[in-house]
């Protein structure tokens, strides 16, 4: 029989949480019920107390109570929860977690952790909007609890029934193989709307290659999944034409990934300036106030990019550079001299040679004794030039470097 772990707060939840057991129960699952509450007494026996939550997380519930704050409890028991959660990992097969804003944001804290591909589901009352918060770059489920998790109703009842069969689905499939690609060299690579035509093409010289590539799309979120599974170790090798996510982490974009990006990576990796050249804010009328009179393309009508002036380009530039001096892997950087997105060409609504000289001169100063190959090239980004000789620099690096565990790390 399988194990699946359900947390949430026995006290406000529990006939959420008897609901939920039973109807996992009913599916052939053991149900591990983790108490996360704080005030009230449980409404249901746990299996793993309120108590031993707290405790792991260096605290106990009396202190909790006695601090009367809410935000710091929330805190210590998702530090709690998430230290539970990793000890059952590896001896349970799926987790589930419940609740409101606190419920969602303990569940989320603990279920993140866990490694990719650990069946992980959500019910909450957030499942709107920004989530990026309380996902991270995990592959949790979030099912949308409709009406508030507070009690069983024709409504919950519902919801509740089809987050437990969703798991339950995800944890029988765990004992039906995956097909998994023979060993082969495992490839991450960025892609955005605007470099699209360069990665498609690159992609396609890998796969013939026999490469298995990977493709994260560029929009923050993606950037930082795909160094978690370099970090992680699932990836031989990294074709990083798009890190447009730096442009936005500088100007202060929507999609940055934040300021680590690019840093440190240990495997071999073919890096360019794609899409550097604009900044992504929402719909037109959310672009900041500091930034009127800017020259604003609409991609679609919840997304506008704005041109990146010289002075932000040499921004990002240094900070590109700076990240990219960091590796320890074997680095190659492609300049695309004749720009470095679709919008970003002659005749095309974000040319500016100036500021793609900025950029480039701002890299290049960064990189100055460093490790990393530079490379100029006359061609523009999406050139099939330029596509073919980036896929031939990985391929080269990937002979450099033999092929690490990459493939046995997703078989687990």
């Amino acid at each position: 029989m399988s194990t699946v772990a359900l947390l949430t707060a026995l006290d406000t939840k529990a006939a959420d949480a008897a609901y939920l057991r039973d109807r996992l129960h009913a599916a052939g699952h053991r149900v591990l019920l983790v108490d996360v509450g704080v005030l009230g007494e449980p409404g249901v026996v746990p299996d793993v107390t309120r108590d031993a939550v707290a405790r792991a997380a260096g605290t106990d519930i009396v202190t909790l109570r006695a601090r009367a704050d809410r935000g710091h409890a929330v805190a210590m028991m998702a530090a709690g929860a998430t230290a539970v959660v990793l000890d059952l990992s590896g001896r349970v097969d799926g987790f589930m977690a419940i609740g409101g804003g606190a419920g969602t944001t303990i569940g989320c804290a603990a279920l993140r952790e866990l490694p990719f591909g650990v069946p992980k589901v959500v019910l909450t009352t957030v499942a709107a909007g920004d989530t990026a918060g309380y996902l991270g770059t995990s592959d949790i489920v979030l099912v949308p609890s409709v009406v508030d998790v507070a009690g069983v109703n024709r409504i919950s009842a519902r919801t509740y029934a089809l987050a437990a069969d969703a798991l339950s689905g995800m944890v029988d499939g765990l004992a039906r193989p995956t097909p998994v690609a023979e060993d082969r060299p495992v490839v991450a690579a960025s892609m955005f709307g605007v470099t699209t035509p360069c990665v498609t093409r690159a992609l396609e010289q890998l796969e013939r290659a026999g490469c298995e590539v990977l493709v994260f799309h560029a929009t923050g979120a993606g950037g930082r999944t795909m160094a978690r599974l370099v970090a992680e170790g699932r990836v031989d090798a990294v074709l990083d034409l798009t890190t447009t996510e730096w442009a936005d982490e500088i100007a202060g974009g929507i999609l940055s990934a934040g300021p680590d990006r690019l840093t440190s990576v240990d495997v071999p990796q073919v890096v360019s300036l794609g899409a550097t050249d604009m900044v992504n804010f929402g719909s037109p009328e959310t672009v900041p106030a500091q930034y009127a009179g800017r020259l604003l393309y609409r991609h679609n009508p919840q997304n506008t990019l704005m041109r990146v002036s010289p002075e932000e380009a040499e921004r990002i530039g240094a900070a590109l550079g700076a990240a990219l001096a960091s590796a320890t892997g074997p680095t190659v950087l492609l300049i695309p001299l004749r720009g470095v997105s679709a919008l970003d060409a002659p005749g095309a609504a974000f040319e500016d040679p100036v500021a793609r000289i900025a950029l480039v001169d701002a890299v290049r100063a960064r990189l100055g004794g460093s490790s990393v190959c530079v490379e100029d090239h006359d061609l523009h980004l999406n050139d099939p030039a330029f596509a073919d000789l980036a896929a031939s620099r990985v391929l080269q690096l990937l002979e450099e470097k033999p092929m690490t565990h990459a493939v046995e790390k997703a078989r687990s």
